[in-house]
């Protein structure tokens, strides 16, 4: 879960850490997963964005709430799901350490799914239940 402070009275919030705890399915992706300039090559797509990319940066959006349009220690707490400043501050965080070898913008999906996973958001178990489908899926076409 993100570590958010409160400032003292009249002054903002402030973001200061995550925890960095490996998620094994994120981890599985990320030592097992392959990235969109291997696939669209192997497949003949000359676009270098994955057709996911815009998803993720919506769902980003949808997220943050009015924290996108307010300034930080004027975003009412519970207001939104994922707070930019907090989401990019994370982000950042894990792109340095857990997912350093990771490109982008694979590597800001697995720390956005982190994020979601430490916050409760999102169940791990769920998640592997679903790109369980997802594979079979595409192994079967």
């Amino acid at each position: 879960m993100a570590i958010v402070e409160e400032g003292a009275a009249g002054s903002a919030r402030r973001w200061t850490g995550i925890d960095l705890t490996e998620i094994e399915v994120l981890e599985s992706v990320r030592s097992h997963g392959r990235v969109w300039e291997d696939l669209a090559a192997q497949y003949g797509v000359t676009n270098p964005d994955p057709p996911w990319k815009i998803d993720l940066e919506a769902t980003c959006d949808m997220l943050a709430g009015d924290s996108c349009v307010k300034p930080y220690d004027q975003v009412e707490a519970g207001s939104c799901a994922l707070p930019s400043l907090e989401r990019r501050a994370e982000e950042d965080e894990l792109s340095e350490t857990l997912y350093e070898d990771v490109p982008f913008p694979e590597r800001q999906l697995l720390a956005l799914a982190h994020s979601l996973i430490k916050r409760g958001l999102i169940d791990e178990a769920e998640l592997a239940s679903r790109l369980e489908e997802v594979g079979k899926r595409l192994k079967s076409v």
